[in-house]
């Protein structure tokens, strides 16, 4: 049974980590993820959630203690944002490496400096190299469920990796929107018992995090590697599930009326909803224009993505981060190096938005568009723009 509610994101995802019966809880408060952690203190301190509830001096002890309680065991969660994200930077290559089936929600957030609490990718797109399933979530509904997903994936014997699902700080965690909340025994049916793949038990130990000498480290990372792509299918598979039990569908790449596009704008996160809004508009007016909305990003879904851009002429990329001193956009460059080897391939249009929390309105979306117009009528592909930015 589901119970539709008003729910901010930060508490839905508190919300279906209880009913997914985690059995630990590492906590560290940073705006804007706090009410996640809050909330989940609630639960436990009235007996709602049997769990232990682990409050850390940082998040990098954060991160430290999932690292040892996925390691015997235990279904373990936490949430961090931006600075807190960045300090739990290389304790999040072991937890990958060791292949502990952690989930971790992360409210996107600006990095300092200047400080900056409101919400872009910089935090997340530091951390797109660490061995982890990523995913994004554009609206309260899609947090909530991702999350319940993750534990279902991470879990997957064929996988065993850490996930971390990212939702827009401020647009999403202190936002309340209607949703449809799933009870326990709902939740518990899609949940089957977590059997780990590697355990620390004292009765048959193992050894788990030895050092790796020249010999064997470039295997190792090859296997890594390898263990992270190949799960692309079971990602599938899982999702696929979820619709099944669930009856909300969500794929690896979404696209919003892209079939006759004439140009294409690709996004991630909140602000596709948005920019949702001004391809309806766009169409009223007779432009044929389309969304294609990157949801998972490691893997990174090549293949889904050739099949989203298909032969449109114009693709622009919204990036939410800078690069700095690289080819600005993370998420164009990426893009780019995908589409690099295919002898059909569109014009890339890079554009940087919402830097810092900045509002993106309809019409910077109108000015992306009419921007990607132009490269098709031209041929000319303008140099990376931040739009808004003040002169």
């Amino acid at each position: 049974m589901e119970q539709r509610l008003g729910l901010e994101a930060s508490i839905a995802i508190a919300e279906v980590v209880c009913r997914c019966d985690v059995d630990i809880v590492a906590a560290y408060p940073i705006t804007p993820q706090t009410h996640v952690v809050e909330h989940l203190s609630e639960l436990v301190a009235d007996g709602e959630l049997d769990a232990a509830f682990v409050p850390v001096e940082s998040e990098h002890s954060a991160m430290s203690v999932c690292c040892g309680t996925a390691a015997v065991g235990a279904r373990t969660f936490t949430s961090t944002a931006a600075q807190g994200l960045a300090l739990m930077h290389e304790i999040l290559f072991i937890a990958s490496a060791l292949r502990l089936p952690i989930v971790m929600a992360v409210a996107n957030r600006s990095l300092s400096g200047p400080i900056s609490i409101w919400n872009d990718h910089s935090d997340v797109m530091t951390e797109r190299d660490v061995g982890w399933v990523q995913i994004f979530a554009e609206n309260a509904q899609e947090a909530a469920d991702l999350t319940i997903w993750s534990f279902r994936l991470a879990e997957d014997r064929r996988v065993s990796l850490p996930v971390m699902v990212n939702f827009d700080g401020f647009i999403l965690t202190h936002t309340i929107e209607p949703m449809l909340m799933p009870d326990k025994e709902m939740v518990q049916a899609f949940l089957p018992p977590w059997e780990p793949l590697l355990k620390l038990d004292v009765d048959e130990p193992i050894s788990m995090g030895p050092v790796g000498i020249p010999d064997i480290y470039t295997e190792t990372k090859q296997v890594q590697q390898h263990l992270l792509t190949q799960a692309y299918g079971p990602i599938v598979e899982t999702l696929n599930e979820f619709a099944q039990h669930f009856k909300r569908t969500y794929k690896p790449i979404e696209t919003y009326r892209s079939d006759d596009a004439e140009v294409l704008l690709c996004t991630m996160g909140a602000l596709s909803e948005t920019a949702m809004e001004v391809v309806d508009r766009r169409r009223k007016q007779g432009q044929k224009v389309g969304l294609v909305r990157i949801r998972l990003w490691r893997p990174f879904p090549f293949e889904d993505l050739y099949r989203a851009v298909g032969n449109v002429p114009v693709l622009g990329v919204m990036d939410r981060a800078i690069s700095f001193g690289g080819p600005v956009g993370p998420v164009a460059s990426e893009i780019k190096a995908a589409f690099y080897h295919r002898e059909q391939r569109p014009k890339i249009v890079e554009f940087i938005a919402g830097l810092g929390g900045r509002d993106v309105p309809l019409s910077d979306f109108g000015r992306m568009f009419d921007s990607l117009y132009t490269t098709g009528e031209t041929g000319k592909i303008p140099a990376p723009t931040i739009i808004g930015l003040r002169e």
